[in-house]
């Protein structure tokens, strides 16, 4: 198997706490109960936590860089607790890298909790919803919003159920190849400039700013609306990233692979993901041979390789010619 690796950048992504309250607030019902001005604080980690045992004093498990949630078992246990014990073990779990607190659940918020949090600068935040509904929600947005990304030039689209990422030189044709799927039936997701999100580390998706969304650039025609001319089933907004296709002009001195042995691969965000190079001239169906391409992927995705088979009746039969050759001396 040939592996051809190309690095691409991969960005974590870093937002502010005012982000993520604008873009999720309304979903996990949250509120600013204090330190409004303090939004622009930072959250670099995926997860939110409980404090859990470091209420207890027990630190050495604790991230204080992470979104702190106090659910109604760490309220009553504070209530448990003098007022002084309470200071100490607040003080010593809400830092300066926290990015912000939320309390969640029905019990009001101990008085203690918003004065450390103003005199820290920790933005304190409160939701109706159970504190184990609440963190599902909050780590899954979370983790959504902090994947790691890159953006690539290129039309994404999805032909027989197969996110492929349609790559090559200015004015190759990446376009018009994409029309033509998206005339036989398949989707657009993207065209131009795609963004790669990488997926709780195992897969790549990919999405298109919203500003060309659904739209494609026909060189001699101008901007084309695919959802307005083939119906919004002929778009989609996000797709698995499973194939890239480089389309390059045709070299009569290069080599091409005749057999299809070989297997490339490009790492993109970590994840290897399959690269085929499709040579382009005059006379060659491109979106055909896209669709050819895609269904002989599908089929090695479920062990059937037909290269490789090929390959194993080849040397079976020269195996046997060479044995029938050996016999022949020995009958005569």
């Amino acid at each position: 198997m040939n592996r051809e690796f190309f690095v691409m950048s991969k960005s974590q992504q870093v937002i502010s706490v005012g982000d993520f309250l604008q873009k999720h607030g309304q979903v996990l019902k949250l509120s600013v109960v204090a330190c409004k001005e303090h939004l622009k604080r930072k959250i670099t980690k995926a997860e939110a936590q409980r404090p859990g045992l470091s209420l207890s004093g027990f630190m050495k498990k604790f991230v204080p860089s992470r979104l702190l949630v106090f659910g109604n078992s760490e309220i009553l246990y504070l209530k448990e607790l003098n007022k002084n014990l309470q200071q100490e073990r607040l003080q010593a779990i809400l830092t300066e890298e926290t990015p912000a607190v939320i309390t969640a659940g029905k019990y009001p918020v101990p008085p203690l909790i918003p004065a450390i949090c103003k005199e820290k600068g920790v933005p304190l935040l409160k939701t109706p919803f159970p504190t184990m509904e609440f963190l599902s929600q909050a780590n899954f947005l979370l983790a959504d919003q902090l994947s790691p990304t890159t953006t690539c030039h290129g039309t994404l689209v999805e032909a027989f159920g197969v996110g492929v990422l349609i790559q090559g030189d200015s004015s190759i044709g990446k376009s018009e190849a994409a029309l033509g799927l998206i005339e036989r039936g398949h989707r657009l997701i993207s065209d131009d400039v795609v963004r790669m999100h990488l997926r709780k580390d195992a897969f790549i998706e990919g999405t298109g700013p919203e500003l060309n969304k659904h739209m494609m650039e026909i060189r001699g025609i101008g901007i084309i609306n695919v959802a307005h001319l083939y119906g919004a089933v002929c778009v989609r907004s996000s797709k698995r990233l499973d194939l890239i296709i480089k389309l390059e002009a045709w070299d009569d001195y290069a080599f091409y692979d005749r057999m299809g042995l070989d297997e490339r691969f490009i790492e993109m965000l970590g994840v290897n993901i399959p690269y085929h190079i499709l040579p382009v001239k005059p006379g060659r169906d491109v979106v055909l041979l896209i669709e050819t391409i895609v269904l002989n992927h599908r089929l090695k995705s479920m062990g059937y390789h037909s290269a490789k088979e090929f390959n194993i009746k080849l040397l079976e039969t020269i195996s046997r010619k060479q044995q029938e050759t050996k016999s022949e001396p020995a009958k005569s």
